[in-house]
């Protein structure tokens, strides 16, 4: 899932000490506006380990989050856990063009002719001895 909002409340970050030792969290909360709605929405979302450096999120910017919703148990209650895996600022989006492969044209089987896009005759398969195909 992608949001792209601005970020309104920095919560202090959480740590401690876990068996794989130690760990810290941090969580925000981003409004957003749903396509088509006057109404801002708003969204817990969390960050964890080192990813709370490396994105470095801050209160009043705009940023792109692309989050994984998972849910859990405890004691018997759910809770949603969303936590995000890519943050990004619209400037570094701007900055780091689309790389799009070409994609090719895959190649006709032997004994196919060419269709021709404005015949409305089915493509047939020409007389060529050579084809293994069954029909």
């Amino acid at each position: 899932m992608e949001v792209t909002g601005k970020i309104i409340v920095v919560c202090p970050v959480k740590s401690g000490e876990s068996a794989n030792g130690t760990w810290k969290s941090q969580d925000y909360v981003v409004e957003y506006y749903e396509q088509g709605s006057q109404y801002s929405r708003k969204m817990v979302f969390n960050v964890f380990g080192d990813n709370i450096d490396k994105f470095a999120i801050q209160e009043g910017h705009e940023y792109t989050i692309s989050v994984d919703v998972d849910a859990r148990e405890w004691n018997g209650k759910w809770f949603n856990n969303i936590r995000a895996w890519r943050v990004m600022s619209p400037q570094n989006m701007q900055q780091q063009p689309q790389q799009v492969a070409p994609i090719d044209a895959p190649a006709m089987p032997s004994g196919m002719k060419t269709p021709d896009p404005f015949d409305p005759s089915p493509t047939q398969q020409t007389s060529d001895a050579s084809s293994d195909l069954p029909f």
